[in-house]
């Protein structure tokens, strides 16, 4: 009797956990494995996002544009030196090799916040919807830290 009252649920779970798998599979393609917004004083209206995008795909992408509701504008940056300055620079997009990665840090590519709705405070959730050139598009979510979140970037602050 218990073995009656079981199968059904079993096989609803089976169920649920193949589309979950067929679903995670389609969605894999460009996944976030780590990311932060910087906290930064009240009284700046701009901040960046710095965050790690692996493609699992077969084939490169590109990251073209990025949105979010808490800024005017999101625009994505690089750092380049010219004449012994460094300068910081909008550009158009990033490329992501196919099985490869990118990382968006302080000393180099990153998406800056121009224009803050409102003062961003430590530990809130930070939304980005990322647009890439395949018509494909991504949300993920950040939490807004004063420090970097692992050793890599880390390195990169003690440049500054």
């Amino acid at each position: 009797m218990e073995f009656k009252t079981l199968k059904p649920i079993f096989k609803q779970m089976f169920n649920c956990l193949a589309l979950s798998c067929a679903s995670f599979s389609v969605l894999a393609s460009v996944v976030m494995t780590e990311g932060h917004v910087r906290a930064m004083p009240d009284t700046v209206p701009n901040t960046a996002a710095y965050f790690t995008l692996e493609n699992h795909t077969e084939k490169a992408v590109r990251l073209t544009a990025v949105s979010t509701n808490v800024a005017k504008e999101a625009q994505l940056h690089t750092i380049i030196e010219e004449q012994g300055m460094v300068k910081m620079r909008h550009v158009e997009g990033f490329d992501i090799p196919s099985h490869g990665k990118l990382t968006l840090s302080p000393s180099g590519e990153h998406v800056m916040l121009l224009g803050l709705k409102a003062p961003l405070v430590l530990d809130q959730k930070v939304e980005l919807q990322l647009q890439f050139n395949d018509g494909e598009q991504m949300s993920i979510t950040l939490p807004v830290s004063k420090q970097a979140e692992n050793t890599a970037e880390q390195e990169h602050h003690h440049h500054h």
